[in-house]
């Protein structure tokens, strides 16, 4: 079958975005970033599990679409399938309920930076798990990551007694973790297929987890407000899902490791600014001192020195 020429230059390896990459990166930062406030928003039109769900299956659908055109659509091998189970399960399913649900007690922009902070729990179980060094360097990133924390929950700043705030922030510091569980496993992982490769396989596993755990809690969806529901659905899902991930996955592959995990870091600051502009959220000032910090922290611990070419890899 003949592709129309835009979907053959998509299809190309020899496609534009291999010299545009820088460009193509900041754009995948602002769109992950600005998935939380839509994330936050779409509660307002249905429950977070079928939120997640829906999410889940949209994504699902456009990475299989994207990885047929661009002739990266694979059958996971044998030996894929224990890194298919934990980041199915482990990320792509409870890290995103934990998260949905948290949006329900925790305003946008406060969840973003929690959850980002992932990679300093990396740090330690990387070094318990795989033996990873935890250099000078990398525990003054952890405890310029954990200072941070302190700030955000500092009695003066946050209400100990509100148990709904208690509740909300420690379901995605518990997705943080959970993340954290899925990263290790896949830097220990021997890959047959390619990470990007797998991913439709993955979503496929826990857009089937979401959808019935959504079925068996909340029964069928309700939903109010189809047209702010659709758009912000589709931006979820197409945009902030399938789409930035493939895009993700072709530009990480051309910029350095450094230039990569550096640029990541902007996700949880976009996230912020977006939900203080677009859903009007008020945020104190201990949570733009704990940005600042948990972002330096990552950045001084995560970061390599040296600028190497990064293999595509899921976002953390």
């Amino acid at each position: 079958m003949n592709l129309p020429a835009s979907l053959q230059r998509l299809a190309s390896n020899r496609s534009p975005v291999r010299s545009h990459a820088g460009v193509l990166f900041a754009i995948v930062i602002v769109t992950w970033g600005v998935n939380w406030p839509v994330s936050k928003a779409l509660l307002a039109h249905v429950s977070p599990w079928w939120s997640t769900a829906l999410r889940s299956a949209i994504g699902m659908a456009t990475l299989f679409v994207i990885c047929a055109l661009s002739r990266r659509l694979v059958l996971p091998r044998q030996g894929d399938l224990p890194v298919i189970l934990s980041v199915g399960l482990l990320h792509m399913t409870a890290f995103s309920l934990l998260v949905a649900l948290s949006l329900q007690y925790v305003s946008a922009g406060r969840s973003a930076v929690l959850a980002y902070t992932t990679p300093l729990w990396v740090m330690p179980a990387a070094r318990l798990w795989l033996g990873e060094a935890l250099t000078p360097r990398r525990l003054l990133g952890l405890a310029c990551g954990l200072l941070g924390l302190l700030v955000m929950f500092n009695p003066i700043a946050f209400d100990w007694h509100d148990h709904n705030a208690v509740f909300g922030n420690a379901l995605v510091l518990l997705s943080a973790f959970v993340w954290a569980i899925a990263i290790v496993h896949m830097r220990a992982h021997r890959w047959v297929n390619g990470p990007f490769e797998l991913s439709p396989w993955q979503l496929l596993l826990a857009s089937v987890m979401l959808c019935s755990l959504a079925f068996v809690v909340d029964g069928a969806p309700r939903v109010t407000g189809w047209a702010g529901f659709s758009a912000l659905l589709t931006y979820g899902g197409v945009v902030g899902g399938g789409i930035a991930y493939w895009l993700a996955g072709t530009v990480t592959r051309q910029l350095p490791a450094g230039v990569t995990s550096l640029g990541l870091l902007g996700v949880p600051v976009v996230g912020t600014l977006a939900s203080a502009l677009i859903l009007r959220e008020s945020l104190g000032l201990d949570v733009w001192i704990a940005l600042a910090l948990i972002v330096g922290g990552i950045a001084l611990g995560t970061v390599p020195r040296t600028a190497t070419p990064c293999r595509t890899e899921d976002p953390a």
